[in-house]
């Protein structure tokens, strides 16, 4: 009997111990678990730089707490990023994250193809913001159906005029409202001395090597030129093909061989252009009219007296009309390669849905309360003297804000920076007339595999048309060049994924 309760005994304290030690063994697994749950997702992303400087490093320090990760980021200057991300692209090396403008995309869209980046679609519902994401502006940008990237948003068209008013007022003009009046703005803000500095050392127009974001073709969309591709007799025909093309590129040879423009155009960086603006030797800059206010503070550094003005509606031939581009300005990809499981993409993309929280949010567009902004009446104020350091510390992060002009999660701005809120107002007037691409939703491969080499015979042509090294008639002789290197393919399938769909 007592060896029987001996061994009872022994049993139950053998159990007991399995027992406790199992219980050891899971709470240090559970522990262990919870540990990592705790460890910081490493999230390298690299990114387009539009200010001078990055963001200050207590704002992302703030917004890597709030959300859990910990940032790589590689902020690369908008002037270079191009050359940046496709030597990334070649070289195999690319970020976690990469951003890709809209205007870049053809060149990752055979890599997309080949399964370098993760379709991002079926996840898109797992998250609270991002299952909410515009799905027309999602078609905009997805391969063969297929959703890839999230997008960073903007309107259809920022496109205008940027214009000296103290030099209007100074020669006693209006600001204009159609071409002509424009020409008359730029001929007089080069001979009349509109600084009066008593020297005729001022130019109408800064423009830079760019047809697209440049001056070239926000001019040929007031001229009626189509928005890259015009519908004709059951067609598709690609804008340098159409008269309005041709007449911008007059108009704007008329501008280079009477001295209205910076004559190194066609060699200029967009810093180049701007500082041209910046420090009084040009009175008028063609582009995105949003950028007034950073021009505007920049150039009253160098004369206080400085003042600008914005115009939107210049009419042409065929009334107000302007270029847009769909409603994504860039994509922000997801890179196979350095992300290797389905687990640490679902966490990276826990980031970006958490960017569009209300804190991290306005957080990543005002900055920190009473440094950068402040709070009135639920409404954030933007005062000028909080301005400079608002630019300098915040004002990069818009590049990694994903939906935010449709994010129900920010403050509204009671009080904004005057200029601003008429480029924004203005953005908003171009709705109105805005030509849109009629092939921003179709796809067409051989213009994916040649569409950037087969666009420098075109682009090459139309700057040594306005520089005149040639006449019209060795311009049509390019367009051909064009069309026999595989512009006759590109006319076709873009004609048959336009009629068919």
């Amino acid at each position: 009997m007592n060896r029987r309760v001996s061994a009872l005994i022994m049993t139950a304290a053998l159990l007991a111990l399995t027992v406790l030690l199992s219980g050891c063994s899971l709470g240090a697994k559970d522990g262990h678990a919870a540990d990592a749950s705790k460890e910081k997702t490493t999230i390298s992303i690299m990114a387009p730089l539009h200010f001078p400087h990055p963001p200050h490093e207590d704002v992302v320090q703030e917004i890597e707490s709030k959300t859990e990760v910990e940032l790589e980021i590689v902020w690369v200057p908008n002037e270079i990023y191009t050359d940046k991300m496709n030597t990334s692209l070649t070289t195999n090396s690319m970020k976690k994250v990469t951003f890709v403008k809209n205007t870049d995309y053809i060149f990752l869209k055979t890599s997309i193809r080949s399964g370098a980046f993760w379709e991002i679609g079926p996840y898109l519902q797992e998250y609270p913001n991002l299952k909410h994401l515009d799905e027309d502006i999602l078609r905009q940008a997805a391969v063969e159906g297929k959703i890839y990237g999230l997008y960073t948003e903007r309107p259809s068209s920022r496109q205008g005029l940027i214009i000296r008013k103290d030099w209007l007022e100074a020669l006693n003009m209006k600001e204009p409202g159609t071409i002509e009046e424009l020409y008359e703005v730029l001929r007089r803000f080069t001979t009349d001395d509109p600084d009066g500095n008593g020297q005729q050392d001022t130019i109408g127009l800064t423009d830079r090597n760019d047809l697209i974001y440049g001056a070239f073709k926000t001019l040929s969309s007031y001229f009626g030129t189509p928005n890259n591709w015009g519908v004709e007799e059951g067609r598709l025909v690609p804008e340098f093909e159409t008269q309005p093309y041709i007449d911008t590129m007059n108009f704007m040879k008329k501008l280079y061989d009477e001295g209205l423009v910076n004559q190194d155009f066609a060699v200029t960086s967009k810093q180049m252009q701007r500082d041209l603006l910046i420090r009084g030797k040009a009175g008028v800059y063609i582009g995105s009219m949003t950028d007034v206010q950073r021009l505007s503070d920049e150039a009253r550094k160098v004369n206080p007296n400085a003042e600008f003005t914005l115009v939107n509606r210049i009419e042409g031939p065929s009334g107000y009309k302007v270029w847009s581009i769909p409603n994504f300005n860039g994509l922000y990809l997801f890179s196979k390669k350095a992300i290797p499981t389905e687990e640490e993409l679902r966490r990276i993309l826990q980031f970006f849905d958490s960017t569009m929280e209300e804190d991290v949010a306005n957080l990543m567009r005002y900055g920190f309360e009473g440094r950068h902004h402040r709070i009135a009446n639920g409404k954030v104020v933007l005062p000028e003297e909080l301005s400079p350091a608002r630019v300098a510390e915040v004002n990069a992060l818009h590049a990694l804000m994903i939906a935010d002009l449709s994010n129900p999660n920010m403050m509204q701005v009671a009080e904004g920076e005057p200029l601003m809120e008429v480029a924004e107002r203005l953005s908003q007037d171009n709705e109105k007339f805005i030509v849109k691409d009629p092939t921003a939703n179709l796809e067409s491969p051989t213009y994916d595999e040649k569409g950037v080499s087969l666009y420098k015979i075109i682009s090459d042509a139309t700057f040594n048309y306005i520089l005149g090294h040639m006449d019209e008639a060795r311009f049509k002789e390019q367009v051909q060049r064009w069309r026999q290197s595989g512009g006759n393919a590109i006319v076709q399938e873009y004609s048959d994924a336009y009629f068919n769909q």
